[in-house]
């Protein structure tokens, strides 16, 4: 599923809602119902990783998923390349190539989750199951724990 069924969800704002706070500023709902769509490479291949907007990827634990050598953050150019979308407008699905797509199951604290839609100043609301299906995503648990 692409973005076009979507029209009707998405959100437009006048202020960008490139990084996760500003989106949940924007939408007004909390931080933690912000759906991240990060990617990593892992071995040089891309994976996307769906966060929750108040958690941070444990990279260890995206490498132990996925049995990788190694796992780091996508520099952007790979990012707009897989995807074809640029950082702070990365939707969870839809994109240009297909990627191996993780999802944290903290999403599934909210019965709405908000993700962005393909710019930095779009958002759309989507029931967290419904997102992690159309995105193709294996549930995982890959939160950085916090002390």
């Amino acid at each position: 599923m692409g973005l076009d069924g979507l029209h009707d969800r998405i959100r437009r704002f006048p202020d960008a809602t490139r990084t996760a706070a500003e989106a949940a500023a924007a939408v007004g709902c909390e931080l933690s119902q912000i759906c991240k769509s990060l990617v990593f490479a892992a071995d040089g291949v891309p994976v996307l990783v769906l966060m929750d907007g108040a958690s941070r990827v444990d990279v260890e634990l995206v490498r132990s998923e996925l049995g990788a050598g190694k796992v780091t953050r996508a520099k952007a150019d790979v990012v707009r390349e897989t995807t074809g979308y640029a950082i702070g407008g990365v939707p969870p699905f839809g994109h240009r190539t297909k990627t191996r797509v993780l999802a944290d199951r903290s999403l599934l604290d909210h019965d709405t989750v908000w993700a962005a839609a393909g710019t930095p100043h779009t958002v759309f609301p989507m029931a967290p199951k419904e997102l992690i299906t159309h995105a193709g995503a294996t549930l995982v648990d890959v939160r950085e724990q916090t002390a």
